[in-house]
């Protein structure tokens, strides 16, 4: 197709396949950079659980201490919202 592929992963597929792929990897880059930046904001903001207080709010301590009540939904929401975005 005329693309930069140095794999080969494009080699034996049609257009509409490498379009889709593009777009996955522009998404994906997208996400990985704006989670980067999440993280660095819970590692450097205050928060109202640990008393607004800069020094004691590790992001990797907060993900477990919310319940999987609120999680589920939230993951299941976002995997709904991949498999409608994906079929169509």
């Amino acid at each position: 197709l005329g693309f930069f592929d140095p794999l080969g992963f494009s080699k034996n597929t049609d257009l509409n396949t490498v379009k889709r792929l593009r777009e996955a990897e522009i998404m994906h880059g997208r996400v990985a950079m704006m989670a980067t930046i999440g993280y660095l904001i819970g590692e450097s903001t205050p928060t109202i659980t640990y008393g607004m207080d800069v020094h004691h709010t590790i992001a990797n301590n907060q993900i477990p201490e919310v319940p999987g009540t609120v999680l589920f939904p939230f993951f299941l929401a976002i995997n709904i919202a991949e498999a409608l975005r994906a079929s169509a």
